[in-house]
């Protein structure tokens, strides 16, 4: 299930992890910012529904290919069954670890196809692995993965405080230029005692990702953070400019604000 129109297939490493990263885009969307529309179209009382992400970053839930063997591999079947049987986040990570599994699926798939070798299956493993999953992504499990960090009220790090928090330190720019309540620069990391910033060889923005697209933060972009879940944003992701943002007092993020008027309906 290609949309309307006709794909070129991926022959390249390079390729097929594009096809791979636009495919993925396109679930992350689904289960994060369009999670209402999505939630919408799996009606439990049609037929089996599946969820396909697409090379172009889109998605589409629709029934399965009537072809046999199918052109490339098929995602789970039937997810709209399970959508009022289930709590909605427990639904959504179902979903999206069964997406996992396709998006590998379809991966290699295209590497076996085309002949890749040893050395190639190896460097677009490393290449997809280097991305946080579609799990990972919407059930917040990648959120702040390396850079929780034990500090004093003061602000100094201490084995001993036992007290966790996500290293937010808003600069006094912030501070000026959005309302208490809204967080809206991602959190950077601590400098040390010695005021030298700490070095993390595995990830230089410290381990922030989007809620929305799993992407890292880039000190160019602007984000938000939802006070409800608190997990941060890009405000292109989210729909949130810098100046929609100073009118808002909280934020609450599309799936917060799906999960509560579900939960009034």
């Amino acid at each position: 299930m290609e949309g309307t129109t006709q794909q070129p297939k991926p022959r390249t490493v390079e390729e097929v992890f594009n096809d791979f990263k636009g495919r993925r885009a396109g679930l992350v969307k689904a289960l994060t910012t369009d999670v209402h529309k999505f939630c919408q179209l799996c009606d439990p009382e049609k037929e089996n529904l599946c969820l396909y992400g697409l090379p172009s970053e889109g998605w589409e839930v629709n029934l399965p290919v009537e072809e046999v063997p199918p052109e490339i591999p098929e995602p789970a079947l039937g997810i709209n069954f399970a959508r009022d049987g289930m709590q909605e986040q427990d639904w959504l990570s179902l979903v999206a670890v069964h997406s996992d599994s396709w998006l590998l699926s379809v991966a290699y798939y295209f590497g076996a196809r085309f002949g890749f070798g040893k050395s190639e299956r190896k460097r677009l493993f490393q290449m997809i692995n280097d991305l946080p999953t579609v799990y990972e992504v919407v059930s917040g499990a990648a959120k702040y993965s390396k850079d929780q960090v034990e500090i004093q009220h003061n602000g100094s790090k201490s084995k001993s405080s036992g007290k966790i928090i996500r290293p937010f330190k808003p600069s006094r720019a912030t501070s000026e230029s959005f309302p208490k309540g809204v967080k809206s620069t991602p959190p950077p990391k601590y400098d040390d005692e010695s005021g030298e910033e700490e070095e993390d060889d595995d990830d230089e923005q410290g381990g922030t990702l989007c809620g929305a697209c799993g992407d890292n933060y880039a000190n160019d972009e602007f984000w938000i953070c939802c006070d409800i879940c608190e997990r941060w944003f890009h405000g292109k992701c989210v729909k949130i400019t810098p100046a929609k943002a100073e009118h808002i007092k909280h934020y609450k993020c599309p799936t917060c604000t799906t999960k509560r008027a579900r939960l009034q309906a």
